[in-house]
């Protein structure tokens, strides 16, 4: 009998996945699964279970949010497992679900999971942690790790805008130096910067859809410069808007490798999760590192 190891966050968005989860258990158990549950206890207790027992299963498959979703990947790369993995949203946000299209009815991911096929996709190491869609600094960062479950849960995609709103108000520029796979070097004073591999942002910056490819094996690398004028914030904020980074306020560019030289206080967000800084950050590509059935 194929075996599944079943990691769920019961804290994870409003919770509506606990209330079908026997829905959830019965579809897997169905297509001929011996199901294994694992709840979560706290941060780190999914990335453990999921690196420790992904050899003697078949499917991982993970019910919860973007870091759910975060600890379950980082377990396998851990693990050095070549597991397909299945994923149920159940998060407030859900950037790297949104960004496949699955479906945000719980049962129906799982009937997803059973009757899909394993596609390869990328996974980023941040200094030997891992991301799954986004590596990020500066305005908004901080509002993906630092808002309240109950804000989040009570206001969606809001509780992002007005942490971010507020956020910007107290944003400093830093001097960023970047050094990319190419050769290239870019320099300059940055209220925001993100590494991703997703078309959305923590639910507020979208990016053209015909511009990601979540397995090519390159991040979209997206950098807004300081303001100087109202003029260029307004061309920021309509450049954004309209998904056309060619403006002079932002840099937008495809790399599978890259460096980053950023004063250490500065505090990153790993797919909506805090991250301390460095003074030396390496960031990589892991091209078709995870197995991921939809």
């Amino acid at each position: 009998m194929k075996k599944l190891l079943f990691i769920l966050n019961p804290c994870a968005g409003t919770k509506k996945a606990n209330k079908v989860l026997t829905e959830i258990l019965a579809v897997f158990c169905q297509a001929g699964y011996d199901v294994r549950v694992h709840i979560t206890q706290g941060l780190g207790d999914g990335r453990n279970a999921v690196r420790d027992r992904a050899g003697e299963v078949d499917l991982v498959v993970c019910c919860g949010g973007d870091g759910t979703f975060n600890e379950t990947v980082s377990g396998l790369m851990e693990a050095g497992a070549q597991v397909p993995l299945g994923y149920i949203p159940a998060g407030t946000t859900n950037d790297f679900a949104g960004s496949l299209k699955l479906p945000a009815d719980p049962v129906e991911a799982a009937k997803r999971i059973v009757a899909g096929t394993p596609e390869t996709y990328d996974v980023g190491s941040f200094d030997g942690r891992y991301f799954t869609y986004v590596a990020s600094f500066g305005a908004f960062s901080k509002a993906s790790y630092s808002t309240p479950q109950n804000i989040k849960n009570a206001l969606g995609h809001t509780a992002y805008l007005l942490g971010g709103i507020q956020e910007l108000s107290q944003i400093h520029p830093e001097r960023v130096r970047l050094e990319l796979d190419d050769g290239q070097v870019l320099e300059d004073d940055y209220i925001f910067g993100a590494v991703c591999n997703s078309t959305s942002v923590g639910g507020l910056l979208t990016l053209d859809p015909h511009q990601v490819d979540m397995g090519d094996g390159l991040f979209e690398l997206l950098l807004v410069r300081a303001p100087k004028s109202l003029g260029e914030i307004t061309e920021c904020i309509q450049a954004l808007q309209r998904q056309h980074y060619n403006c002079s306020m932002i840099t937008f560019r495809s790399v599978s490798r890259l460096v980053v030289h950023l004063d250490e206080r500065r505090m990153w967000s790993l797919d909506g999760e805090a991250e301390p800084g460095r003074s030396r950050i390496e960031i990589e590509n892991k091209h078709h590192a995870i197995k991921l059935v939809r």
